[in-house]
């Protein structure tokens, strides 16, 4: 295997795949080039924060969250800046997410359920004591480390380019995902953080136990009006006692609706639960986020570019694959909720062009930079409009890896859309020999 080429090294750090994107941010898998300890990367486009006006804001969020030294919430470790950009850098964590869990093997028992909604309660109960909400609380964003402990990613970052708070002390931005959201957050009158992420809690706790959503609908409406009134029905699966709880939590009405006192003092709550123990000193200096705010020259990050693809050593492909099976990830037929990989001996250029080719006519605007790909749909779908990014790594001198992944929409558009990608890109992806006579493939491979 070749060894790793730099594609992007931002101060200490050196810049690997995307992880995650939004609207203002996206995330990068990164490691220390001093210690070689991983790292996420959430970068800013510094452009967009002084547009939104959200400079003094995300500053603020930032000094809090670092302040934040919790077992069951994402570390954030510094913040860098460069002319354009703002990194902050964050604890990466390998067990993935708490939804994988869900899709692979189906509801929770009680007793496993209840651990981690045991865990959701404490990073909540810590953040919201400190005046952070999260306000987009949902399975996708509660990640597992390699013990097993359940670990809250974006708290009080998801939200920060949107955050608005009135005279009234009330949040006045309707924001998060539609199904996990509370009702008063839909009705648009200021509502509480508080209360709006204990009702996120809630309906967690309902998938866990249940596997589906309390609360769905395609059509956007009757989903508000369930969530308007809780219109939902417990599954005969579960408990007399976690159905009261539940429905304590999924209480409409943010007056009445469970505190988190009331829920460390359930019964079903209190079930086994082990209060956490941590070092909460603060002793974290701030003066890398002053640094960055005062956007002066002699503090920003140095950057290095390469415009090739990036290199990947054994660490970034363990790392990519599941289990250490690394099987799984040249498996081209083997597509994952949210992205798929495949390997091709073609040269970069070569693939980029195929993909375009076969995205074009499935109606995707393509957008190019480098060897990364931006594919939009101009139709929207029940989720808006589907994005899906695709980058070309480099594994070895004559084999590449294809990461294709759902940036924006539905996941079910997505799979459909891989679908007929793929059946286009069969000159494209490589085959070993076994699978080749398996699909009896008797031609050699296109560009082999």
């Amino acid at each position: 295997m070749s060894a790793a080429k730099v594609k992007r090294v931002v101060g200490k750090y050196e810049l690997g795949r995307t992880i995650g994107e939004g609207t203002f941010a996206k995330v990068k898998f990164a490691r220390s080039s001093q210690t070689g300890d991983p790292v996420a990367i959430k970068i800013l486009d510094k452009e967009k924060v002084l547009k939104n006006k959200m400079a003094e804001q995300i500053r603020r969020e930032i000094a809090t969250m670092k302040r934040i030294k919790h077992p069951n919430v994402i570390r954030l470790y510094e913040v860098m800046g460069s002319k354009t950009k703002i990194y902050i850098v964050l604890e990466y964590v390998t067990g993935g997410e708490l939804f994988d869990k869900i899709v692979h093997h189906g509801r929770m028992k009680e007793d496993e359920a209840r651990k981690y909604f045991q865990q959701l309660i404490n990073a909540v109960d810590y953040c919201h004591s400190r005046g952070v909400y999260h306000r987009d609380l949902k399975p996708e964003n509660l990640l597992l480390d390699k013990t097993g402990d359940l670990k809250v990613s974006d708290f009080g970052l998801s939200a920060i380019s949107q955050q608005q708070i009135q005279g009234d002390g009330l949040l006045h931005t309707t924001c998060g995902t539609p199904n996990y959201v509370a009702p008063e957050v839909l009705d648009d009158r200021g509502y509480d953080g508080a209360t709006a992420d204990l009702w996120s809690c809630g309906v967690i706790l309902f998938v866990l136990l249940a596997g589906y959503l309390p609360f769905d609908d395609s059509n956007l409406m009757n989903l508000y009006r369930k969530i308007s009134v809780a219109e939902f029905t417990c599954p005969p699966w579960m408990s007399f006692s976690v159905k009261k709880f539940i429905t304590r939590i999924l209480d409409p009405n943010p007056g009445t609706r469970m505190t988190i006192p009331e829920i460390l003092d359930d019964e079903w709550f209190k079930v086994d639960y082990k209060p956490p123990v941590f070092d909460d000193e603060d002793d974290t200096s701030l003066d890398d986020v002053y640094a960055v705010f005062q956007d002066s020259e002699e503090h920003h990050v140095t950057e290095k570019r390469e415009e090739q693809p990036t290199a990947m050593n054994a660490f970034d492909l363990i790392n990519m694959s599941k289990g250490l099976n690394l099987g799984n990830l040249f498996d081209a037929d083997e597509v994952s909720k949210r992205e798929t990989r495949f390997t091709s001996k073609c040269p970069p250029s070569e693939i980029i062009k195929k993909i375009e080719e076969a995205a074009k006519p499935l109606g995707y605007d393509v957008h190019k930079k480098n060897y990364k790909m931006r594919l939009e749909n101009v139709k929207a779908g029940r989720k808006g409009n589907l994005n899906v990014a695709t980058e070309v790594l480099q594994v070895a001198p004559s084999l590449h890896l294809v990461e294709v992944r759902k940036a924006k929409g539905d996941t079910l558009e997505f799979h459909k859309f891989y679908k007929k990608l793929s059946s286009s890109l069969k000159d494209v992806v490589w085959k070993t020999e076994e699978e080749m006579q398996t699909s009896n493939v008797e031609s050699k491979q296109f560009c082999a």
